[in-house]
């Protein structure tokens, strides 16, 4: 009863075996990023903990209309990121409004900080929805 694995058996076996160590490279890589965005800088402070800082500094200064604004622009990241783009965007929108001393986070400062926040690969989506927005974007093509 020794026998090799043959035929179908055998490409099923190796089709599994290709399918996990790609799932556990993504998983992997996704980790691997968090783990690097943890890990504190030289003042003493991580990327995240810095967006975190931004973020609770500057909560007082978001109005309801702005919060609604920041939801429909983040709505095209998949769901599955979408809190953690949120929470990156809002934390450079912060990072913004505490630099400029603002008393409010209005649209330009919103819209500002989230051309700043994004990703030059998804420049072109974030077009299309200030396109749908009716949101000029003239003032701000220095950013893009």
């Amino acid at each position: 009863m020794n026998r090799m694995l043959e035929g179908w058996f055998l490409l099923f076996i190796l089709f599994w075996v290709v399918v996990l160590l790609v799932f556990f490279a993504i998983g992997g890589f996704f980790m691997f990023r968090k783990f690097l965005k943890r890990l504190p800088k030289e003042d003493g402070k991580s990327d995240m903990d810095w967006e975190e800082y931004y973020v609770s500094k500057t909560k007082h200064l978001w109005k309801r209309e702005v919060n609604v604004l920041l939801d429909d622009l983040v709505s095209p990241v998949p769901e599955l990121f979408r809190d953690v783009a949120r929470q990156k965007i809002a934390g450079k929108i912060g990072e913004l409004a505490v630099k400029e001393k603002a008393k409010e986070i209005d649209q330009d400062l919103l819209i500002r900080g989230y051309i700043i926040a994004t990703p030059k690969r998804d420049h072109k989506f974030l077009r299309k929805k200030l396109t749908e927005n009716n949101i000029n974007m003239n003032p701000y093509e220095h950013l893009f």
